[in-house]
């Protein structure tokens, strides 16, 4: 074999091994730069629209931002909604809705978006998925204006990416255990 024929197959070697590590740099580049999620810069109040829920929980259901803000709105009679805006932007919903009595968890949550196929817990109280998540309050939970009434609440994230089930359950059985010890349920 002489030297002019081996020198082609050590080139093709050496540029291989460097196109490879190339490659490898590259896509570690990418996977440091692009795929971490924002930074959650703000801070989530300890009360969100007056019910007290672990900030953390809240947090964990909230995408990346600098700025939060939060709003109470009553769209009927028997919704309170408080939105958890991130720089402008909607992000979560925490709701409580009166229902008429005798109806299900799984029944309930069919009137909101994103439930569809949830997992339902072992008592039959909630309903969650990757999105959100129906719970009811126990049954001592009876107010004079909604008689005749179960009190539920939403949990619902809105178009924001973040899609962890874990995070929504938490949030959701939180939630729904600090309204039942609210002026929410009398």
């Amino acid at each position: 074999m002489s030297v002019r024929g081996s020198l082609p197959r050590h080139r093709f070697i050496g540029t291989a091994l460097s196109l490879t590590a190339a490659v490898a740099l590259a896509a570690t580049l990418s996977a440091c730069s692009g795929d971490d999620p924002p930074e959650k810069a703000y801070a989530v109040p300890a009360s969100p629209c007056g019910i007290p829920v672990d900030p953390a929980l809240v947090k964990a259901a909230l995408p990346g931002g600098d700025t939060l803000s939060t709003a109470t709105v009553k769209p009927n009679g028997g919704t309170v909604r408080c939105n958890l805006s991130v720089d402008g932007k909607e992000a979560l919903s925490l709701a409580q809705a009166w229902w008429s009595q005798g109806q299900t968890t799984a029944t309930v949550s069919q009137g909101y978006s994103n439930t569809d196929d949830g997992v339902l817990s072992e008592d039959e109280r909630f309903v969650h998925t990757e999105k959100a998540g129906v719970g009811r309050t126990v049954s001592s939970c009876k107010v004079s204006e909604h008689p005749e009434q179960d009190l539920y609440t939403v949990v619902e994230t809105r178009d924001t990416g973040v899609d962890d089930p874990a995070a929504i359950e938490k949030l959701l059985i939180a939630f729904t255990r600090a309204v039942e010890g609210s002026a929410a349920c009398g």
